[in-house]
């Protein structure tokens, strides 16, 4: 999925990003507001692992997204 529609739709999938990585914190998503290189940065800094590491699972988590992402239940 295209990156920009995840950051235009930020806040409906704040509960995806968090159940992926569940050390990132309310206020780092907010603070994120969908910005891939913050999201990047944050995976890295609260997981210790590398720069690399985190931009692979971030586009793994990318890959993933579908429309059904964006629905309310």
């Amino acid at each position: 999925m295209n990156w920009d529609r995840i950051q235009g739709n930020w806040t409906q999938i704040t509960g995806k990003a968090q159940a992926q990585w569940g050390k990132l914190t309310h206020d780092d998503l907010d603070i994120i507001d969908g910005n891939r290189d913050q999201l990047v940065g944050k995976i890295q800094e609260r997981y210790g692992i590398a720069k690399e590491e985190a931009d692979k699972q971030l586009s793994e988590w990318q890959g993933k997204a579908s429309d059904s992402w964006f629905t309310k239940s």
